[in-house]
């Protein structure tokens, strides 16, 4: 397996497989890899000949009280894993290959993709990670990248980058990982205390019971919505979001139609630490 901080070389060995007519998937990274992670990797193996891991926290998608200094780091337990699922290659940059010193003259900027959902709390983010992935994607020039659906909305604004861009990588979407409580898998989830821990997984609780009353025929589930939050701010959570959105605007949705392509997603605090979730409603009689 090649580990690598250089660029040159990352790429020396993506055009040497792509020479012998090997296809390339990619799983771009933040390291503090989890099951999730792995799923994400194994997925890859499958559409692809060889795979390549990046390892970075990408400092360009941290506001400035954000954690971003005490992000879980630990690369050798990373390229441990990433050698036990068979990565063909690691890119491990420093920041200083990601954004060379000299003054920076253009941006990346998002329209209403990311005026919701996390985009409305966390301003910069979404510029931060298109800005990442869209030279991760130039960089590596991959034939099909896999994203988790954790994070959605990453996932439809990076969609909408490679359409936009021109990039000719297929985007392959892994199925959130969950524990056996239902708590999806995340970096994060360490940050929590014991008990916090015990009372993560009533966020996936809640995006289940909505689901299940929009499939029973709920089209307006405001009142549905506002109640599970009521729930879980009993239990100790902090709401930064809880909605149904839609998938392809990713715009709030008060009333669903009769075939149509949702969200159902939340974002709680649970003590300092931010959980994220959804389901999935695609291509199906809701009501």
């Amino acid at each position: 397996m090649l580990v690598t901080k250089s660029i040159d070389e990352i790429r020396s060995a993506v055009k040497l497989w792509k020479r012998q007519k090997l296809t390339v998937g990619f799983v771009p990274t933040m390291g503090a890899l989890h099951e999730g992670h792995l799923a994400l990797i194994q997925k890859a193996r499958k559409h692809s000949d060889r795979v390549v891991v990046s390892i970075y926290v990408n400092p360009e998608q941290f506001g400035p009280d954000e954690d971003y200094e005490k992000y879980p780091r630990n690369l050798d337990d990373d390229l441990k894993l990433c050698r036990n699922y068979r990565a063909a290659a690691v890119f491990t940059p420093e920041d200083s290959v990601m954004y060379p010193k000299e003054e920076k003259y253009l941006g990346i900027g998002i329209n209403e993709l990311n005026s919701h959902m996390c985009g409305a709390s966390r301003p910069g983010f979404f510029e931060g990670v298109v800005l990442v992935v869209n030279k991760l994607f130039n960089i590596i020039e991959p034939d099909l990248a896999v994203f988790g659906q954790k994070d959605v909305q990453q996932f439809r604004i990076v969609e909408e980058m490679v359409r936009e861009f021109n990039h000719s990588t297929e985007l392959v979407m892994g199925e959130i990982e969950r524990a056996n409580d239902g708590l999806a898998l995340s970096s994060r989830n360490a940050y929590l205390s014991n008990e916090e821990r015990l009372k993560a997984p009533s966020v996936y609780r809640a995006l289940s019971y909505l689901e299940k009353q929009i499939h029973d025929g709920v089209d307006e589930p405001s009142l549905l919505i506002r109640h599970q939050q009521n729930e879980l701010e009993a239990k100790g959570f902090k709401i930064d979001y809880l909605g149904v959105f839609s998938l392809d605007k990713l715009q709030p949705v008060e009333k669903l139609e009769n075939k149509g392509n949702y969200i159902i997603a939340a974002a709680v605090y649970l003590g300092e630490t931010r959980l994220i979730d959804n389901i999935l409603i695609e291509n199906e009689q809701v009501i």
